[in-house]
């Protein structure tokens, strides 16, 4: 079953994330499907502009919590991938966050090139309540857009944050009632599809060109202290603690 819902309006193609029993929690096909719609999105020259949002009241959860509970699936791509295909995406970027966000439903606002949310939406870094650590390049992207301080409490803290505060902070370009937000973000996204391509892409590739390798590089860090805290004690009762739905106590550890 599909993951991912894709359509084009005009030049722009508007990717819906589509487990909205699940909250849009990443789970392994989740994660191919989007790539796969990236990929797709980059070789259509009648593709001009990849809007990403989220069908349902959560733009994402995260990754699936529950599928971290069993055996591994062989993925088509995987995470690495999945984030290879963000920063080599040579087209404008834009995320409508539609309610919460939480985890890589966070962090992938950093690889955007332009983040609105609705008023209603929050975001939330859970990586320390887990026992693991931060992804997606959020370690290089987060304190260039927010600011050192602010981005290691957001990073560190697993606190929430309002769509103000994300705006507030540099992480999204701007705020609507949530009626609003498809309407006035598909508008810019169309506004932008109107222009060149050739001019947009190589906009991108300008920007892009000096932080390419950076972000690989971090994702790829930030990949290998995942992997490392995978199954520690934390990691444990932390997914212990969610599965019987109660506080996780690291008091001990």
């Amino acid at each position: 079953m599909e993951t991912v819902r894709t359509r084009d309006e005009g030049a722009v193609r508007l990717v819906e994330l589509d487990r909205p029993d699940a909250l849009n929690a990443f789970s392994t096909q989740l994660m191919d499907d989007l790539c796969d719609a990236f990929l797709d999105a980059a070789a259509d020259d009648s593709v001009k502009v990849l809007l990403l949002t989220g069908r349902g009241r959560a733009f994402s959860a995260g990754a699936d919590l529950k599928e971290m509970g069993r055996p591994p699936k062989s993925p088509k791509h995987g995470f690495a991938a999945f984030l290879d295909a963000i920063i080599d995406f040579p087209k404008p970027f834009m995320l409508a966050v539609n309610g919460m966000g939480a985890g890589v439903g966070a962090t992938i606002c950093g690889l955007a090139d332009f983040v609105f949310m609705s008023e209603e939406a929050r975001l939330r870094c859970p990586f320390s309540t887990l026992g693991l650590t931060a992804e997606a390049g959020s370690t290089v992207t987060f304190p260039r857009l927010m600011g050192r301080q602010q981005a290691s409490w957001f990073l560190m803290s697993s606190d929430w944050m309002s769509a103000e505060e994300c705006r507030d902070a540099g992480l999204a370009m701007a705020v609507y009632a949530a009626n609003d937000l498809m309407p006035q973000t598909l508008a810019k996204a169309q506004y932008l599809a109107a222009l060149p391509l050739s001019s947009l892409k190589m906009t991108k590739s300008l920007m892009m060109e000096p932080v390419r390798d950076e972000l690989k590089a971090a994702c790829e860090r930030e990949n290998k202290g995942l992997a490392s805290l995978l199954g520690s004690d934390a990691n444990k009762e932390a997914l212990s603690a969610f599965m019987e739905k109660r506080e996780p106590d690291f008091s001990g550890l």
